[in-house]
Formats: C-alpha cells, sequence, structure tokens
C-alpha cells in the first residue's frame, strides 16, 4: 500500500507545530493499534502456540493405515504441546477429498492433515482438474512414516518368488489378475510398474478400498496383491495368503526373512506408501518449525517407534525441505507410470 504526502510550499511555523503534533499523536495512536493487533499472533507463533485444540484432518476411512498412524502421532503430540489433537475423517476419492478441505483451511496452525503419497503426489498425475496443488497449497512440515507394501498370491498360484511369478505371468498372458484399493493407488501403480520392468502382462481388478481387495486376494476371487504390510500382515500370519517379495528398496522389519522385489532379479524397484504431516500454505514458519520439532521427537520416543514398527511401519523425520523434495520426486515418478499405462481419472 503506497501513501501520497501533500506538500506546501510555504513555510509556517505555527501550522508546522500543530501538524508535528498531530502526526505525533496519530502515530503513537496507530503503533498502539498495530502492537494490539500484533500480539495474539505473536503470542500463536511463540509460546502461546497451541492455546487450543488441533484438528488433524484423515484423508480416509477410520481404521485404516492413515487413519492409525495419525492417532498415534496425535495422542503423542497432545501430551507434549499440552493440547487435545483431534482426529477429523475427511475420506473419498483417494484422498482428495480431505486434502482439498485442508489446503483451504485457515493457515493459522490449527489444522493439519496427515497427507499421503497417493493425496499428495498420485493425485497430482491422474487427476488434471485436482482442486489444489500438492506443493503450492500446503506447507511440508515432516514425514511421519514409510510403510512398505508386500507383494501377495493366492495359495492357489504356484509361485513362491518373484522369479517364478514373472515366469507364470509370461506363460500366461493377461489371465493372471492382480486387486488393488482402487485406480490410481500405491497398490495399483505400484502393480503397473511392476508389470513394465518385468514386461509382463497381467490384468487390473480395482476393488473400492484396500480391505475388499484383501478380502477378495484370500478367497481367491483374484490371483494376487500389493498391500501396505500393516494391513497384510494378519492374513499373511493366518496362512490365508501367501507372502512373497517386498515392495520397498530394503527389507520390512515386520517381514526381515521376506526378500525384496529388487533382490529377486527386478533390479531398482521400489514402491509403498508413505505418511506425512502438512499444514495449509501460509501457516507462520514457527508453528511449522515447532511442529516438526515434535513430531521428530515423537518419533523417536522408544514407545512410538516400537508401535510403528509392530504395524510394519518405518519412523520417518527430517526437515520440512526433505519431505517436498520426496513430493516432487514422487510426482516426476509416478507420472512417467500413468503416462505409460494412459491413466486418468478426469
Amino acid at each position: 500500500m503506497s501513501t501520497s504526502f501533500a506538500i506546501n510550499t510555504v513555510f509556517k511555523p505555527q501550522a508546522l507545530l500543530k501538524a508535528g503534533i498531530a502526526a505525533l499523536a496519530l502515530g503513537v495512536a496507530a503503533t498502539s493499534a498495530a502492537a494490539s493487533a500484533a500480539a495474539p499472533a505473536a503470542a500463536q507463533q511463540g509460546s502461546g502456540y497451541p492455546n487450543r485444540p488441533i484438528t488433524l484432518i484423515v484423508p480416509f476411512a477410520a481404521g485404516g493405515a492413515t487413519d492409525q498412524l495419525a492417532r498415534q502421532l496425535g495422542k503423542h503430540l497432545s501430551t507434549v504441546m499440552g493440547q487435545s489433537f483431534v482426529i477429523e475423517n475427511r475420506a473419498g476419492a483417494g484422498g482428495t477429498v480431505g486434502a482439498r478441505i485442508a489446503s483451504r483451511a485457515e493457515p493459522d496452525g490449527y489444522t493439519l492433515i496427515m497427507g499421503t503419497n497417493a493425496s499428495h503426489a498420485i493425485s497430482a498425475t491422474v487427476n488434471k482438474n485436482l482442486p489444489y496443488d500438492p506443493i503450492k497449497d500446503f506447507e511440508a512440515i515432516s514425514l511421519v512414516a514409510h510403510v512398505p507394501q508386500v507383494l501377495m498370491v493366492h495359495p492357489s498360484v504356484p509361485v513362491s518368488n518373484v522369479g517364478e511369478l514373472v515366469a507364470h505371468a509370461k506363460k500366461h498372458p493377461g489371465e493372471v489378475n492382480f486387486g488393488s484399493a482402487g485406480n490410481g493407488t500405491p497398490g495399483h501403480l505400484g502393480m503397473e510398474l511392476f508389470k513394465i520392468m518385468t514386461d509382463t502382462d497381467m490384468t487390473h481388478i480395482p476393488f473400492q478400498g484396500g480391505n475388499p481387495a484383501l478380502i477378495a486376494l484370500s478367497g481367491g476371487q483374484v490371483q494376487m496383491m500389493a498391500d501396505n504390510v500393516s494391513t497384510a500382515l494378519p492374513q499373511i500370519k493366518a496362512g490365508k495368503v501367501k507372502a512373497i517379495a517386498v515392495t520397498s528398496a530394503t527389507r520390512s522389519g515386520a517381514l526381515p526373512d521376506l526378500p525384496t522385489i529388487a533382490e529377486q532379479g527386478v533390479a531398482g524397484f521400489e514402491s509403498g506408501s508413505w505418511f506425512a504431516l502438512f499444514a495449509p500454505a501460509g501457516t507462520p514458519k514457527e508453528i511449522v518449525a515447532r511442529l516438526n520439532q515434535e513430531t521428530i521427537k515423537a518419533l523417536n520416543a522408544p514407545e512410538v517407534r516400537e508401535t510403528l514398527t509392530a504395524q510394519g511401519a518405518e519412523p520417518g523425520g527430517g526437515t520440512p525441505e526433505d519431505l517436498t523434495r520426496l513430493v516432487r520426486d514422487d510426482i516426476e515418478k509416478w507420472s512417467k507410470v500413468v503416462q505409460r499405462i494412459g491413466l486418468s481419472m478426469n
């Protein structure tokens, strides 16, 4: 905002004195008003934050991996920050409904979102009309966890490792199918990447969520799928599905004896899910820094690490810049897969 001043070329001492006194009075009043207005913001950004409950949006249904991680982290942050973290499940459209709501929230540190690579990376590659920008509309806070996926087959499928699976798929092109939580989900695109890197032809069968797909796999309605280790473990332990590989670059702490896909001959393969904390764009840097510090402390707490590891998650951490870089890299990676298979959600 620019301010113009009228300059009187005739020098009048008395008028100048009166004007100076008036200006001084206005200046004092303006300074007092500015100080009063700035006080709440300063308190909020400094030691006064937080002074009321914080809403943590989960863009998926209650009970899933994202919800479980959000509740675990929120519970710990509530204790150390002295305010409740209220979990608000806003599911729909692969996480984009909740992400849209979070992107339009007041950037005051009292609305956060537990984003995922589905809501903050893959969505940008499959939806040209996405109602938010994963980079520009959010302040990255911290990576919370990586959750590797596990490649599983129904016990009736005559394979026990990746090499045998590839040979079986090549012998029966188009006949081998795999389920997923839906089009454009990490499990779907991870399998499409697997097809590309192994030059195999398999048929995708999308479901309305990961649980229905996993139930279909255990029941033999589909032959194969890749799902988060945390949700697949019970089915694996019960013998209802057969695990043949993990999709991450390194082995999972929850399944330490199960080799990665890369170890079994598909060099460079890596896929999975990640979960991270974001705030609306414009959230004060001081608040972002505080949340980053407290999140990292929480992830390093023995009880939190033990709980995450037991669920098949690998605790994250790092700086906001690290998280922004991860989002950018994932968008680039999955854009190539989406273009290759011609997938569009519009």
